[in-house]
């Protein structure tokens, strides 16, 4: 059977506004905010190495304040954690990814770490409670495509380094994920993207799944060199 183009990007509204209800009632963010099964884990922490510098989230890191770096909290997500070594307990506002480290499980800032006492140790044994989530880190996927191929951007920077450490932050969850470099009025820009995508459907599926984790998302064309 063959689909006008009407007819497919109807499917595809039918198709997104259903992940949509379905994210909405039964997605990760949804089940973080109400597991409060703690988790036994290793922390470690990071500070004035990374202190000013955008976070995965696209926050400024601020060693000073009372946030982490997980794998898979969606960002926003309030965390309990409890020193197993002397039973401390902080909370931590996750809007990183991280560590890059095997073996580690989440990295403290500067502030939590030192009021856990795990400053000297470095690392260390730790519990995890879900408290719950700010759903106001929650994106829209913006969409600026046009027909043919499209890719999904979650950043741009003007500096190399922030791109790069976007990316990696993505390599923890996501495949194809790769930096296009682009001159824009005599600026140079490095653009953060993942995947290219011949079904927009596909590309708007994926989009809504990173931006309801809190991913800064844009649905574009695919252009092989910029």
């Amino acid at each position: 059977m063959i689909h006008t183009g009407k007819e497919m990007m109807s499917r595809c509204i039918v198709f997104i506004l259903t992940i949509s209800l379905f994210m909405s009632s039964s997605c990760a963010s949804a089940r973080y905010e109400t597991d409060m099964k703690p988790r036994y884990a290793v922390a470690s922490w990071y500070g004035p190495d990374f202190h000013g510098k955008p976070t995965a989230s696209g926050e400024i890191y601020d060693m000073n304040a009372f946030t982490c770096a997980h794998r898979e909290y969606p960002f926003g997500t309030m965390l309990k954690i409890t020193y197993l070594s002397n039973d401390k307990t902080t909370n931590c506002l996750v809007n990183d990814r991280g560590p890059f480290v095997d073996g580690r499980d989440v990295d403290l800032s500067y502030a939590a770490a030192k009021d856990l006492g795990l400053i000297p140790a470095g690392t260390g044994a730790v519990r995890i409670e879900c408290v719950g989530r700010d759903n106001g880190y929650i994106r829209k996927v913006r969409d600026i495509s046009n027909a043919g191929l499209v890719t999904i951007q979650v950043g741009s920077f003007k500096e190399f380094a922030n791109a790069n450490r976007l990316k990696m932050s993505l390599d923890l969850k996501y495949d194809k994920t790769y930096i296009a470099e682009a001159d824009v009025n005599g600026n140079r820009y490095y653009r953060v993207r993942i995947g290219t995508f011949r079904i927009r459907c596909d590309a708007l599926r994926l989009g809504k799944v990173l931006a309801d984790e809190g991913y800064d998302t844009l649905i574009t064309n695919y252009e092989e060199k910029l």
